[in-house]
């Protein structure tokens, strides 16, 4: 699967695509065919650290289901 860590701190925070889109200022089909193949590790990191913040401010819990994920694999 492309762009697991995106996928993964996704799922850890409760954003759905449409709202991460928007948060990247970007349309939720832009957004949905840019994770269709794998993105670039600083392309990754910019949408993971946009993800984190606004987990940050919304003090989103990570999801329990998660732990145990490696997007290395």
């Amino acid at each position: 699967m492309n762009n697991l860590k995106i996928r993964i701190k996704m799922i850890e925070s409760g954003l759905k695509q449409y709202e991460v889109a928007r948060l990247l200022g970007v349309s939720e089909s832009v957004f949905s065919r840019k994770l269709r193949d794998e993105l670039p590790e600083a392309e990754q990191n910019k949408i993971v650290e946009i993800i984190e913040k606004e987990m940050n401010e919304r003090g989103t819990a990570k999801c329990n289901d998660c732990q145990g994920i490696n997007p290395s694999t």
